[in-house]
C-alpha cells in the first residue's frame, strides 16, 4: 500500500436511538443509528411499530382516486359500450330468441 493516500481509521462507536452502543473502528469518531440489531424485529422477535404509514397508504394518501396513466390506449371494446353500441348477439341469445 502507498503510504500517504488512505484514511486513517479510529476507534468510533455506532450509538442506536434505544441506546445501544457497539464499539469498533472507522472514519469518524461517533455515528448515530435510528435503528440497530438489538432493537430492529427481526432479531429480537417483537413487533415494534417504527414507520406509522406504509408505503401504500402514503402512496394512496398523496395521489387518492386520481387517474394514472399507463401509457396504453383504452380499448376499442370499451369505447363501444361507453358509446351504448349494441353489438352482435351471441349465438345462446339468437337460439332463445327462435324458440
Amino acid at each position: 500500500m502507498k503510504k500517504g493516500i488512505h484514511p486513517e481509521y479510529k476507534d468510533s462507536v455506532f450509538r442506536c436511538a434505544c441506546g445501544a452502543e457497539i464499539n469498533t473502528e472507522s472514519l469518524q469518531p461517533e455515528y448515530r443509528l435510528e435503528i440497530c440489531s438489538s432493537c430492529h424485529p427481526f432479531f429480537t422477535g417483537k413487533q415494534k411499530l417504527v414507520d406509522s404509514a406504509g408505503r401504500v397508504e402514503r402512496f394512496l394518501k398523496k395521489y387518492g382516486d386520481q387517474a394514472i396513466a399507463t401509457g396504453k390506449k383504452p380499448s376499442k371494446i370499451g369505447k363501444k359500450k361507453e358509446a351504448g353500441i349494441k353489438t352482435s348477439p351471441t349465438k345462446k341469445q339468437d337460439s332463445e330468441k327462435s324458440a
